[in-house]
């Protein structure tokens, strides 16, 4: 998770705690579906797309589609954020853009053939794998 520097304004300290209660809202939803192999890879200071980007799996298309209609569902009641969803029709690959979090549900062949952990690591230490 992100931590606020010593320096940072004050102000700048609700957001991180919005953001950090988004990605924590998110990985325990992932958890509570029985998203498997999730990893959060940390994207502050690397990219201004968001501070967070979760990768997942799920079993089947049927399982991926529910994961994320739930995920989206449960942003919106609590984080009170519309998020926009993509490829749910097909549900091999489905983009969740929750602003500062983005979350990719993946049926395992399809994750295994694109490997966003990989492209996303920019050679740095493997991602940071979420407690399960």
């Amino acid at each position: 998770m992100i931590a606020a520097s010593q320096d940072a304004a004050p102000s700048a300290a609700p957001a991180n705690d919005s953001v950090d209660a988004l990605h924590a809202l998110i990985l325990d939803q992932l958890d509570e579906d029985q998203a498997q192999e999730i990893i959060s890879i940390p994207l502050a200071g690397k990219s201004s797309i968001a501070d967070h980007m979760v990768i997942a799996s799920g079993r089947s298309t049927r399982h991926v589609s529910a994961i994320a209609d739930k995920l989206a569902q449960r942003i919106k009641q609590e984080a009170g954020r519309s998020v926009r969803v993509e490829g749910l029709p097909n549900a091999d690959w489905v983009l969740i853009d929750a602003g500062d979090v983005i979350v990719h549900l993946f049926r395992p062949e399809v994750r295994s053939f694109y490997n966003l952990e990989r492209m996303w690591s920019f050679g740095d230490a493997p991602p940071v794998a979420a407690a399960n």
